[in-house]
């Protein structure tokens, strides 16, 4: 039986109910922040009805607050392919530095050059891993990164005179971002089916291939957790029609510091800091995106690019590019995640980088030997072949066997601590659960999430019913999803019939 930390429930009224007329919290001493009056339009006709309470009580309706949310420091995260890393806090203190934060992006060059100097050095750390001639870290994400580099793929073809080309190829088994981002640059994007390994079929890619094609979108590893092991015939296909190969580098945390993405034949890659280099991940950003690419690319890149004139020992800002798509962000990108990814980069090193992939890697496929001798599960495509970052469970016998879904089994892992992993992608896979412990998880913190999916399959077995109502424990039961999908809502304004 896996031990489980039961969460209160805590009841609408003790939230709606708190506090008592004349109770005070802490009052902080007055600031020097000058009083101003808001519009007439702006301002509230009645006052708010805000519970007026101790500092006590607001100490414990923060926390509890806090109690309510799941996260990577709270307990296991096994979220496929979002790589729900651990984030060291001293990087977090670094980030934190006066000389750092509080420069404004608006001073001049000479009093930023510490600043500036470390974009230059995450830029040539980032070209020396991935093997690219030039890198712009401007980005701020991975699924802007792909944009970026559809556009750079649009401005190479069109200043050689190729403007026709209009298509881009997409594995069924690639992010969901990439055919979205070829089409908001303009392309036309053609899906191709994996083979029975969940490989590129070469076939098919063969026959897609046409002097219209711009460029082929890869995830390397794939969505499966393969390593495509025919990448440089694939690559060499691509070229050989004038198209362009692009990397999408989501992945790279099951590859990093073992092999270069240049070296593979890509000319364009994106990359996710918080994925493989620490960033905080979640609540919508900041984030961000890099950009890699080959030598005849570089010109394309976003500007400004962050230069460093050796003579002067001076960093400054290139904006001397005619040919670059022009600039995706304002300022230099968001510095807090640089400055938290070159510190990871320095204090891992070469050796720490591989050893985290190194560490990755084993983790995933340890957890993946452990889940797929779970009765009801198996792992779908290339049996025998090992998986890198992640692995893809499919419990299809459970679900015919007791009716439990991989959606029931996610909910359910909400009583036992542990987040659910990724479910229902690639849609290539039924009942697709994807699994990503990453490199921080301990070999305890991996049993721990077999033993937790075990435990609910057994339950499944015993009382499909139980678990269709799972999670029992948490602040909030399942939600009506379907009911959210067709009446959501999207103000903070309730009609009678949403309140309820």
């Amino acid at each position: 039986m896996v031990n489980k930390r039961r969460q209160a429930q805590w009841p609408e009224e003790l939230i709606t109910n708190m506090g008592y007329s004349g109770r005070r919290a802490h009052i902080p001493q007055l600031v020097d922040v000058p009083r101003t009056n808001l519009p007439d339009g702006w301002q509230r006709k009645n006052p708010a009805n805000l519970p007026e309470v101790s500092e006590l009580e607001l100490v414990r309706h923060i926390v509890r607050l806090s109690q309510m949310n799941h996260g990577v420091d709270v307990g296991e995260y096994p979220l496929g392919s979002c790589t729900m890393k651990y984030n060291p806090k001293v990087n977090e203190r670094i980030a934190r530095f006066d000389n750092y934060a509080a420069m404004h992006p608006d001073a001049p060059e000479m009093a930023m050059q510490g600043n500036l100097e470390i974009i230059y050095r995450l830029q040539e750390a980032l070209k020396i891993i991935t093997g690219f001639d030039g890198v712009s870290v401007q980005p701020a994400a991975g699924a802007q990164g792909e944009y970026v580099g559809m556009l750079i793929t649009k401005a190479f073809h069109e200043l050689n005179g190729e403007g026709h080309r209009n298509k881009v190829l997409v594995p069924d088994s690639a992010h969901g971002t990439n055919p979205a981002s070829a089409a908001m640059a303009g392309y036309k994007v053609v899906e191709l089916p994996s083979d029975a390994n969940g490989f590129v079929d070469l076939e098919i890619l063969k026959a897609a291939l046409d002097e219209n094609v711009a460029a082929f979108m890869i995830t390397n590893p794939n969505t499966l957790g393969i390593f495509e092991p025919q990448i440089l015939e694939i690559c060499e296909l691509v070229h050989g029609f004038g198209a362009l190969n692009y990397l999408d580098g989501a992945n790279f945390n099951g590859i990093v510091g073992m092999v270069r993405p240049s070296d593979m034949g890509f000319d364009i890659m994106h990359l996710n800091m918080h994925k493989t280099f620490s960033g905080p991940h979640g609540g919508g950003g900041p984030g961000c995106g890099p950009v890699g690419v080959v030598d005849k690319l570089v010109k394309f890149l976003p500007k400004p690019m962050i230069a460093h004139d050796e003579k002067r020992d001076y960093y400054y800002l290139d904006n001397d590019r005619p040919h670059s798509i022009g600039r995706v962000h304002g300022y230099f990108g968001n510095f807090g995640i640089i400055l938290r990814t070159l510190a990871y980069i320095y204090r891992n090193g070469g050796p720490g980088l591989r050893a985290v992939c190194q560490s990755a890697v084993l983790n995933a496929n340890y957890l993946m030997e452990k889940v797929s001798q779970i009765k009801g599960f198996s792992v779908p495509f290339a049996k025998d072949m090992p998986r890198k970052h992640e692995f893809i469970a499919s419990p299809t016998k459970l679900l015919k066997d007791t009716g439990v879904t991989a959606g029931d089994i996610a909910k359910a892992m909400l009583d036992y601590g542990v987040h659910s992993p990724t479910i229902y992608f690639p849609l290539i896979v039924k009942e697709a659960m994807m699994i990503e412990p990453t490199e921080a998880e301990t070999r305890d913190s991996l049993d721990k999430i077999y033993e937790v999916i075990k435990e609910i399959a057994e339950k499944a077995y015993e009382n499909g019913d139980l678990v269709h109502q799972m999670p029992l424990l948490t602040s909030k039961g399942r939600l009506d999803e379907f009911a959210l999908a067709k009446d959501p809502v999207l103000s903070h304004k309730f009609t009678d019939k949403q309140s309820d």
